[in-house]
């Protein structure tokens, strides 16, 4: 895929109303914004839910809701988290893929090892081998140096099955640590030839961060989940506001951002039918 791809997380594990008003928390939300997010040149909506009360969720059942409100507004790729956020554990982030079989989904290495011994690595790495056979393709979440020579020594052993993992690298956190655009410098000699990557980052560098990642051969991730304000510090109106920013500036550099079939066609998905209802 010559083209960069870009994915919108619209809302995350965290925020809510009291944040941002615009932040997608219902199905309708969710659905509505991926659709906007969508014209404006995402390809891939990285997926959160809600419970009732508004908290990080990982059940299937609304995975199930808001997947199916989305395939009904627009072609975009479903991304489904498994991000435990201090609260689920390993056999949450598995029940998710079991109980969706989704197109695409993220993992944390880090998080579905543990605390691992010889079996919980061996449990792991059959797991992974189960993801590929049905034929989702992992989004491997990476948080630093440390996180992608562990990912790259599983591959290296096959313990990863994926011939050319994809790979987001998350520059930043929400507090303390600052998004930098060199910081993707320092990761790319350890990231392995061919392999697909991409970036997110926290706060105002959001945009330049992404656009750095683009010109470095990678993909870009802006939403909400980590950024609710313009370069300027000005509060953005909604998802699509970031996603159209910087689609315009790489279509301005000669890059357009790929839509969903190219993503597809690429990454070798296997499109909305290949999700479980």
């Amino acid at each position: 895929m010559s083209a960069p791809s870009i994915t919108v997380a619209p809302n995350g594990a965290r925020r809510g109303k009291a944040e941002h008003a615009a932040i997608p928390l219902t199905p309708a939300e969710i659905a509505a914004e991926a659709r906007a997010c969508r014209e404006a040149g995402a390809s891939i909506l990285h997926l959160h839910v809600r419970d009732a009360d508004g908290r990080h969720s990982l059940d299937v059942g609304r995975y199930r809701e808001a997947i199916a409100a989305v395939r009904e507004a627009c072609d975009i790729v479903v991304q489904p988290t498994t991000e435990r956020v201090g609260v689920f554990a390993p056999e949450d982030m598995m029940a998710v893929f079991r109980g969706l079989e989704p197109e695409m989904i993220t993992f944390n290495l880090d998080e579905l090892l543990d605390a691992p011994d010889a079996s919980q690595e061996a449990r792991v790495r059959d797991f992974l081998a189960e993801v590929d056979a049905a034929g989702t393709v992992p989004q491997y979440i990476v948080y630093s140096l440390e996180q992608l020579a562990t990912l790259r020594r599983w591959w290296e052993a096959g313990w990863v099955p994926q011939a050319l993992p994809v790979v987001l690298l998350v520059l930043g956190r929400y507090a303390g640590s600052v998004s930098r655009p060199a910081d993707i410098l320092a990761y790319l000699p350890g990231m392995p030839e061919r392999w697909r990557w991409g970036v997110c980052a926290f706060g105002a560098p959001e945009l330049a961060c992404v656009v750095q990642a683009a010109l470095a051969g990678g993909d870009c991730r802006v939403g909400f989940e980590n950024n609710i304000v313009a370069p300027d510090g000005a509060p953005l109106a909604d998802n699509a506001e970031q996603v159209a920013r910087l689609a315009g500036i790489l279509r301005a550099l000669g890059m357009p951002p790929a839509d969903p079939a190219a993503v597809r066609q690429v990454l070798g998905l296997k499109g909305a039918q290949g999700t479980r209802n």
